[in-house]
């Protein structure tokens, strides 16, 4: 089981990478979907991180999923901008959950 990032942030992606997190880079809410519906039809994918600016792209498609698959699960992050969180709220986030110091 792996994880899956989809982020709006070439810096996520190179952050997550060098953790060893495979992902994609998208701006638009259709590529959302369809980023989605790839990660959950990969059944090595357990756990899917996505950016908080892209949940709010498409909030009701990500919380449908939320509530009505059991796998993988969902996880929203903050991306280098975060959400008025403290400047390494990325970095704590990836060391909390998976216990690396980036």
């Amino acid at each position: 089981m792996r994880f899956f990032l989809i982020s709006d942030n070439v810096d996520t992606i190179v952050g997550m990478k060098l953790a060893g997190i495979e992902g994609v880079l998208i701006h638009e809410d259709y590529e959302v979907e369809e980023a989605l519906k790839n990660a959950i039809a990969d059944k090595k994918v357990a756990i899917i991180l996505i950016t908080e600016r892209l949940v709010n792209l498409c909030p009701k498609k990500i919380y449908e999923l939320k509530l009505h698959t059991k796998r993988p699960l969902i996880i929203e992050i903050p991306d280098r901008h975060g959400n008025g969180r403290t400047k390494d709220s990325i970095s704590t986030y990836v060391r909390d959950a998976i216990g690396l110091k980036i």
